[in-house]
């Protein structure tokens, strides 16, 4: 057609009514350039050429066209799912933090408590063998200062008097060696088995008998506890005995004949 054919002259189009977007088309594909301009509507794009030395291509654009409108929408739209979609990613990654962060503080907590408990296990065996060790060690202490303190006697008149007066000793049982040993050999002349079986505690059905010829009631009243509750028993004979001449007469020293 001419250019010259009536109502489709160049002249007949406004300049504030075009855009231009020049291109080169080459294999199907096209390079577009596009400039909105706000206020009456219409746009305006200075022809611009990316030139592979062949073709042109210009076309018109309205910025408030239904297509430009929707076109912006939709940009519009999608910003703001791939601002909520990073909200959400930048959340959960913080949730995985977090929860990462509570998993290493309670495995460092039970750590904790189980050094805890294992160290208060240790000190109580530990305080627990201190105490049997020093018990032991007590014991052993005991032992040897009973064994230091307490001497080994004879089995015959000599050490039947000694151990009776360290035995006296302990209970403030007053009485000498000489004085016991005097009465024992006119009661029984040193024999522990000895028994009177004629004096009136015989007739009365109580006789005298060991070493110093005590009668059984006697004996029990004056048993000295440590001593065996055995009446022909020498220490244990002893010891009654001269618990009783302290009471009565202030000590064995003092008795001289029967008593």
């Amino acid at each position: 057609m001419s250019a010259n054919t009536p109502g489709h002259s160049r002249r007949g189009l406004k300049r504030t009514h075009k855009a231009t977007i020049a291109g080169v088309a080459a294999l199907g594909a096209a390079a577009l350039t596009l400039s909105l301009v706000p206020g009456n509507g219409s746009t305006e794009t200075e022809p611009q050429a990316l030139s592979t030395g062949t073709q042109k291509v210009a076309w018109s654009y309205d910025a408030n066209s239904t297509q430009a409108k929707a076109l912006a929408a939709s940009l519009n739209e999608q910003q703001t799912t791939l601002g909520l979609k990073a909200q959400q990613e930048a959340k959960a990654k913080a949730n995985l933090a977090a929860q990462a962060k509570a998993a290493a503080e309670a495995k460092a907590a039970k750590a904790k408590s189980a050094a805890k408990a294992k160290a208060a296990a240790k000190a109580k065996a530990a305080a627990k063998a201190k105490a049997a060790a020093a018990k032991r060690a007590a014991e052993k202490a005991a032992a040897n200062r009973s064994v230091t303190r307490t001497p080994v006697f004879a089995n015959n008149l000599d050490g039947w008097i000694r151990e009776a007066l360290f035995i006296m000793d302990k209970h403030d049982i007053p009485g000498t060696y000489s004085g016991i040993h005097r009465n024992i050999i006119r009661e029984s002349s040193g024999n522990p088995r000895a028994i009177n079986n004629w004096d009136i505690n015989a007739i009365n059905g109580i006789p005298s008998k060991g070493l110093l010829q005590v009668i059984q009631p006697t004996f029990e009243r004056y048993h000295v506890k440590g001593t065996k509750f055995d009446l022909y028993d020498p220490v244990a004979n002893i010891v009654a005995a001269c618990n009783y001449a302290a009471d009565r007469y202030g000590s064995m020293d003092n008795v001289n004949s029967a008593y």
